[in-house]
Formats: structure tokens, sequence, C-alpha cells
């Protein structure tokens, strides 16, 4: 069997999620992890695990069908996208809603001018959710979609929080309200003003020595597109309470659709997740996702695409005959 061969950029939570992940795909090798740091500092899950430093990156074009990277939305992926994408396929977690068209126009003139397939915005959601609210709206037409997470920590979010001037380090967690989920499920389709009547933000957050913490927590709560639009609590506590309380990497969240069939038949459609660990179920429908890329750079696709563009049967690496017989 011929094997796809994976590329991880860049090695925090999510990246050792898709090592963890490629170990457990028998038609997928991994060729390379690659770090901005010294190589020979990383500890990986699995001591067989070859790292290599990024500058090293572009001598191995031909070594790997598919690089997955695993940077930041905030700051690493706008620019390490359409530079690593101008070398490999690729596949990315980029999660700024907001940003997401922006983003996904620089992929793909960049994928284009190199001949090479990314994929943008893959995980759960955008990714999974993504998914479900297209095919929810598709078949309940007369209807609202509604999406809630957690509570769970978010990966993208703490990343964002951890990157401000004075924090040495945070997590931040995701709370819908209740009586938002149960009006939904309830089919009373209620119309909400905006996101602050849906979920809101809880921050724990440990200072770097002398920092202003009043400055922090302001820098916070008035960051664009991840913080204003919630409501938002941020705590500040010590590194040992974070180490002790804080060490696990739960989330999960559903996408419903609420709608009528006819005038007195109301329909609900829910598609749900809880996770043990964000980043490593995140990794999984990344390494899923690369087989697809994989597959349809083979076909010669070229550009960029979304999980909206891929079909669900490229993700396994069962056959046809395998899908009709057991899955179907």
């Amino acid at each position: 069997m011929e094997k796809i061969r994976i590329g991880i950029y860049g090695y925090g939570n999510l990246g050792k999620g898709v090592e963890i992940a490629v170990k457990s795909n028998p038609d997928m090798e991994l060729k390379g992890i690659f770090t901005r740091r010294d190589p020979s500092s990383l500890k990986t899950v699995y001591s067989d695990s070859p790292v290599f430093n990024v500058v090293d990156a572009p001598k191995m074009k031909e070594e790997i069908d598919v690089m997955i990277l695993c940077g930041g939305s905030a700051t690493d992926l706008p620019v390490q996208g359409p530079e690593v994408c101008s070398m490999f396929n690729t596949v990315d977690s980029f999660d700024t809603h907001a940003k997401v068209p922006e983003y996904f126009a620089s992929m793909d003139e960049a994928a284009k001018k190199a001949n090479t397939l990314a994929l943008i915005s893959c995980g759960w959601d955008p990714g999974l959710f993504s998914v479900n609210r297209a095919l929810f709206d598709a078949i309940l037409p007369n209807g609202e979609n509604y999406v809630f997470y957690g509570r769970g920590l978010s990966q993208g979010h703490s990343d964002a929080i951890r990157r401000l001037n004075g924090v040495k380090n945070a997590v931040q967690y995701t709370v819908p309200y209740d009586e938002a989920v149960r009006k939904v499920r309830n089919g009373e389709n209620p119309e909400f003003s905006s996101v602050r009547e849906v979920m809101w933000r809880e921050c724990f957050v440990v200072l770097e020595d002398g920092a202003d913490a009043e400055k922090v927590e302001k820098d916070i709560k008035e960051m664009p597109n991840y913080f204003e639009p919630y409501n938002t609590v941020v705590h500040f506590i010590s590194e040992a309470e974070l180490k002790e309380n804080h060490f696990g990497m739960p989330h999960g969240g559903f996408v419903l659709r609420s709608g009528k069939t006819s005038e007195n038949v109301n329909q609900v459609a829910e598609f749900s997740l809880k996770l043990d660990s964000n980043p490593e179920f995140t990794a999984s429908v990344l390494v899923a996702y690369a087989r697809a890329i994989a597959k349809m750079r083979k076909q010669g696709t070229t550009g960029a695409v979304t999980v909206l563009d891929v079909p669900v049967s490229l993700l396994s690496n069962k056959s046809r005959d395998e899908l009709l017989k057991n899955i179907l």
C-alpha cells in the first residue's frame, strides 16, 4: 500500500494530536515535524518521529504529500498559510470566522500560483459543524441554524490570550446559556439579537511578573472577533492553580437547525460532540481531511477549498465497496 506522506508544521497541542492521529492511520506515514525551535530540544510523543527546523521544509517538497499546519489563527496562519501552500498541499484549522473569506482568498491565490491544493478552516467548527449547518439548511430551508459551544476549552481563544503582553499563561472556556439551549431544543425558534444571548466566555489568566492586570483584562475583553462580541469574565490565578485545575482540554458543542416542513410541523435536527481532548479530536479531523486532499490533488484539483467542497467518501481509507456494504 502506498502511504500518504504527512508533514506537521508547528508543534503545540494540535501538532502533538496530529502526530498521534497519523500513527493511528495505517495508510499514512509521518515524514517530519517542522518547528521554529531547536529540533534537538523538542520532546515528541513518539521517539521515532523525525523533527526538523522550519527552514528545512523547502528541501522536502518532494517528500511530503500534505503538510498539516498547526499554528494559531490569530497571528501564525495568516502568514504561514500562504507561505507554506506555495510549496506544499496543506490542511489548516483557521478558525477566525469573520476573516475566513479574506483568508480563503489569500490561500487560493497562493495555491493556484504554486499549483498546490489548500484546505482551509478544517476541524470541528469551522469544519464538521460547517458541513452540518449546510446539510441542515438544505433539508430545512424554512428555519434557523443555532450553534452552542461548551462548556469547553477553546484552543484558538486561549492562544489569542497567551499572545497578549503581560500574559504568562492562560486558558479560556466557552459556556452556553442553558435557557437559550432549552428554547432551541423545544422548537421555540427563538430570535437572538446577538451572540451575547447565546454563550459567554470565561478566562483564567496567569500574569507575567509586574504586569498590569487591569490593562490585560481590558485587552482581552476588547479583542475583536474573539471576546468583544461576548460577555467575558476574566479570573487571574497562579500558575500552580492553572496546572492543577485546568490541565485537561475538554470541549464540545452542538449545531441545531429548527424549522418547519409545513405550517404546524416543526423539526429539530442536531449534531453534537463531547470531547475529552479538543486538540486530539481536531487533529483527527485534520488528518482525515489530509487523506481527502491527497486524493483530490491526484485528481488535479488546485487552489483553496473548504470542507464544503470535499466529498465525505474521500475522508475514508475504506474502498467504495466497503463503504457501500458497511457504512451506507
